[in-house]
């Protein structure tokens, strides 16, 4: 059954750029080939300081990009993710720290090596650092032999982790299993991700949440798994025990998706996409703002891609009719702004995702059936 199911090419989904040290390290002095130099972002605000790093790191045939303040090294790395950042605490405007939570809650730097060097050697300090999402810290004034070493371990422990976790390989391996479980609801995964990734933005996110709903919407049935064949399949009512055993999947794929590197930020999305704005939806009873806007965006989408294409229950309804239906229900089931917001804007998007499809989904409409 697997060969018929949900097809996902890893190079299409949005990923952490990094290379991989492996055996070898810029600075280890293997002769004859080796690996692409590592690049390491220097944010410091010292400018001897940061000379002093960028020609030590230099010398060790790192590739250094450097900036003088957070504001700046954060908007790098969410572009384009080093191997490695070196951030100093104390930076004007955008201190170490803040730097380093908005990088802990993006997908393509959740598990960036980040090493604190700073001049505050207190205990405090650390546990501070370490608190907010520091990988390593380094006191001044530093050694360069230490320095460099604990740039090594930090590239090889990052790549164990890489190698032990690809988020696209986990993401191919779960989709498929739903796709598996319940081959009925034919590329409903990737018209989800799809249309999610474009609401998401319209309601103007920011890119690294932009990636968590995206990946959401991938998942958000992936609970299905641990549900009865004969309950996903029914084609009539189900029975008051049944629709309880359904309703027990948005908890089994936040527990399946938890201890995951992007679980922290995915999970909550699985979990909630069926919670109401009424506060009378599952499994929480959530209300209003106190759902995360990713399981609104996704909550709605999924609605309206369910209603438009035949289920075992029932006929899809026709266009119209489903966005009647996400009218009437504005304000009660799903958030009004977003509803709104959907409706205001579903003319334009039929070709403007034909024309531009997302990178993140094309891949779930190319060889194979979605969850």
């Amino acid at each position: 059954m697997f060969g018929h199911a949900l097809a996902i090419r890893t190079t299409d989904v949005p990923a952490p750029r990094h290379h991989d040290p492996g055996v070898e390290t810029p600075d280890s002095g293997a002769a004859g080939a080796r690996l692409e130099a590592h690049t390491v972002l220097v944010a410091e605000d010292d400018l001897a300081t940061r000379a002093l790093l960028r020609a030590m790191l230099e010398r060790a045939d790192y590739r250094v990009r450097e900036f003088d303040n957070g504001a700046d090294a954060l908007a790098d790395m969410q572009r384009c993710p080093p191997d490695v950042a070196l951030l100093d605490i104390g930076m004007p405007g955008m201190d170490g720290l803040q730097v380093i939570r908005a990088a802990r809650s993006a997908p393509a730097t959740a598990l960036l090596p980040i090493i604190l060097v700073t001049a505050r050697g207190r205990v405090d300090d650390k546990v501070a650092g370490l608190d907010a999402g520091a990988s390593d810290f380094v006191t001044k004034p530093f050694e360069p032999v230490e320095l460099l070493a604990r740039v090594r371990s930090n590239l090889r422990l990052s790549s164990a982790l890489r190698r032990l976790e690809s988020s696209q390989d986990v993401l191919v391996a779960l989709a498929n299993a739903v796709d598996a479980k319940d081959p009925a609801t034919e590329h409903h995964c990737g018209r989800v991700a799809e249309r999610a990734i474009w609401l998401a933005r319209l309601a103007g996110l920011e890119q690294h949440q932009v990636e968590a709903v995206g990946y959401g919407a991938v998942l958000h049935d992936v609970g299905k798994i641990g549900i009865r064949e004969d309950v996903l399949r029914k084609p009539g009512v189900l029975t008051d025990e049944e629709r309880t055993e359904m309703q027990r999947h948005p908890l089994i794929g936040a527990e399946i998706l938890r201890p995951l590197r992007l679980g922290a930020i995915v999970s909550p999305i699985v979990r909630a996409h069926h919670e109401r704005w009424d506060g009378r939806g599952y499994p929480d009873g959530l209300s209003g703002d106190g759902i995360p806007v990713g399981a609104r965006i996704v909550g709605i989408v999924d609605a309206h891609d369910a209603m438009t294409h035949d289920r075992p229950y029932r006929a899809a309804l026709s266009e119209d009719q489903a966005l009647e239906e996400l009218g009437r229900n504005r304000g009660t089931q799903f958030d009004p702004g977003l509803v709104d917001l959907f409706l205001a804007n579903l003319d334009e998007v039929a070709e403007q995702l034909a024309d531009q499809m997302d990178p993140f989904t094309r891949g779930l409409h190319e060889g194979g059936h979605g969850t």
